[in-house]
Parts: C-alpha cells; sequence; structure tokens
C-alpha cells in the first residue's frame, strides 16, 4: 500500500521531492524516441486547493529535454520538455499513485507507455501523496476517485489536449492504493465490517499495522466504502498490487464488464498478504469475469518503485530506514518495469507494444 510511517520512507522521499521534477534542460535532438512531458494543475470542486498533475505524450518533434524522478535514490526519465502532440488520435491512460507516492515515481511507467503511443496522465493524490499524506486520508476512497473523474473532464474540456484523445480508448491504471482506487471507479464496493475482521486477523500487514499505528478507528469507516463511485468513460482497467482486495464485496466484483488487467509482484512467499489477488490472498481474480491475471517474479510491491542507484540502498540503511531498493534475490527491478510496460501496453492494444 505504500503505506510506511511518516517518520521513515515517506519524509526522506517528501525532503527530496523537489528534486523529482526539477529540470535538468539540453539539447537533445539526437534523441527522437523520447516521450513528451508537461506539468500543470487543474481544480476540482471537492478540492479546496488545485491539482498537481503532468502529462507524458508522444512528441511530434524533439525539443528541450528534462529529467522527472531524478534524486540521490532514484534513477529518472528524460522527456521533451512541453514539446508538441504528435499528430493522431491516442489512447488516454490516467495513473494512480499508491499511499504516500507522488506522480514523479511512476515516470517511468508514464514514460514506456507514452513511448507505446498513449497519452498518459498522472496526478497527486492531496492527503495521500508524498509529503501531504494521513491515514485519514487514505481511507478516503470517494476522494480519490472524484480526483480521477475531475481529472478525465479536465483532459477532456482543455481544447489544446482533447482533440488528440481517442475517447473510446480511455484506461484507468493504479499501483497500490491506486489500485483500490481503479477498482471503486471500475464499480467495485468494500465491506467496512470485513475490513475491520481482516486487520484484526492480520494487524501486521502494512495498511493494517498503518491504521492502527495512527489510530484510525476501523469500525467507523466512511460510508463511502459502500457507495458505487463507478466511472464509466473507462474502457478497461490496469490494477497492480491493490489494497483492502479482502473487505471487495463479491457481487460488486462479478458486475464488473470491462476487461481487468490484474497484476501481482513476486511469488506467493514474496507478496504481501494484503495485496495478493490470487486464490491464496483476496482471490479476486476468480471473481471478475473479464480479468487477466499476471504475475512477475522475482519481486515484491517496492520493486515497482523506480531505479535505485547503486548507493540508494547503502543511504537507506544509514538512516535506519525502509528498505525500498532491497529486492528479492534474484530480481531484476529495470527488467520487470520492462515486462510491465509490454504486458500493459499489450493489454491495452497501444500501437507500439
Amino acid at each position: 500500500m505504500n503505506c510506511k510511517t511518516p517518520l521513515t520512507t515517506l519524509i526522506k522521499i517528501a525532503l527530496i521531492t523537489v528534486c523529482l521534477i526539477a529540470p535538468t534542460y539540453a539539447a537533445d535532438a539526437a534523441k527522437p524516441d523520447l516521450a513528451a512531458y508537461q506539468s500543470f494543475t487543474f481544480t476540482a470542486k471537492h478540492r479546496s486547493k488545485p491539482i498537481e498533475a503532468s502529462l507524458w505524450y508522444p512528441a511530434a518533434a524533439p525539443s528541450e529535454t528534462l529529467t522527472i524522478g531524478e534524486n540521490r535514490i532514484f534513477y529518472g526519465r528524460s522527456a521533451y520538455n512541453h514539446a508538441a502532440i504528435a499528430q493522431g488520435k491516442h489512447p488516454l491512460v490516467l495513473i494512480s499513485h499508491g499511499s504516500g507516492g507522488h506522480m514523479a515515481g511512476l515516470a517511468w511507467l508514464a514514460n514506456g507507455l507514452a513511448q507505446a503511443g498513449a497519452l498518459v496522465m498522472l496526478l497527486n493524490h492531496q492527503s495521500t501523496t508524498t509529503g501531504d499524506s494521513s491515514a485519514r486520508g487514505m481511507i478516503l476512497f470517494d476522494q480519490r476517485a472524484n480526483d480521477v473523474k475531475a481529472a478525465l473532464d479536465h483532459l477532456l474540456q482543455d481544447s489544446k489536449i482533447a482533440p488528440f484523445i481517442d475517447e473510446q480508448h480511455i484506461s484507468m491504471l493504479g499501483f497500490s492504493l491506486g489500485g483500490t482506487t481503479a477498482l471503486t471507479l471500475a464499480g467495485v464496493r468494500f465491506d467496512r465490517k470485513a475490513y475491520h475482521l481482516h486487520c484484526k486477523r492480520l494487524p501486521k500487514e502494512p495498511d493494517c499495522a498503518f491504521l492502527n499505528k495512527e489510530q484510525v478507528d476501523l469500525q467507523q469507516l466512511p460510508d463511502s466504502w459502500e457507495q458505487d463511485l463507478s466511472e464509466h468513460r473507462f474502457s478497461q482497467m490496469v490494477v497492480i498490487e491493490p489494497g483492502m482486495g479482502y473487505a471487495a464485496l463479491p457481487d460488486s466484483l462479478q458486475a464488473i464488464k470491462i476487461p481487468m488487467l490484474l497484476i501481482n509482484l513476486g511469488t506467493t512467499a514474496q507478496r504481501w498478504k494484503t495485496t495478493d489477488m490470487a486464490e491464496t490472498g483476496s482471490n479476486i481474480v476468480k471473481l471478475i469475469p473479464k480479468a487477466e491475471y499476471s504475475v512477475f517474479a522475482p519481486a515484491y510491491h517496492f520493486t515497482f518503485l523506480p531505479e535505485c542507484k547503486p548507493i540508494g540502498e547503502e543511504l537507506l540503511r544509514e538512516e535506519q530506514d525502509d528498505p525500498i531498493c532491497t529486492d528479492p534475490v534474484g530480481t531484476d527491478r529495470a527488467h520487470i518495469h520492462q515486462q510491465i510496460i509490454t504486458k500493459v501496453s499489450q493489454f491495452l492494444k497501444l500501437s507500439k507494444p
């Protein structure tokens, strides 16, 4: 769930977030295959301040480059800064990050999908993003779902972007708590009592431990858990390592009509119980009618984070921080990332899988 205590990984990432999107300009006409990137904000009725967002997309021509997501621990990705969008209609993919995550941390994925031909929008969910994250924000499913709906509204009304969107090919992708957000937008409802019982049974699971540590009353979860928050403009979805699967109501899973790609990271022994969608976990893969299921291993939940620099693991160890750069033995994070990009591109029928 990306649900680490605010005193550890999230604080460290918050402190270096200023480096995550700092531009490094250079003439780069020799790299015609780079994707393009632009950042912006948009407003939403349910939020008191503008929502930060970014768009990755196929470029019409090269421009100056910048690096997104680079810091002391993680490698970033280069992109053309505010280049024109390539002509034609392009599939649109909206991406939702995990609890405490940041859109720049998914630059590797957005870049890969944009190079495969998609327009890719990411946003920072207020109250669950880097530097602005809380356990109470994590349980407000309706806020996150409404963020995505408002983001989609914004793009479809933007006169500079909307003409390039293939409105018959709009997809949603979510990781960790973002995976839960994707499920809610597919119409999945969640049993609050079942989740409370799940956390009583497995109190050390990352999501349950985090909520309990922050003294969230799991017997008083919001009504929105059991409401229909579906968004019918999505034609397919990709759900990666979602939380709260144990609380998903079976009838709402069985009612999903669109194709779904479900992805777990790692072998059964390497997965978090709370994100395991197979029969060894929540078993939601058997309840969704049009579900395709893929597993990438060796890996674990945090293998989805950006590639770490050689010094990253040592820096985290020195700070006695969470070992987010320490993958299971034999894991090649870059290879896992490329496998995910390829699989998602194929599932979404992008032009260059």
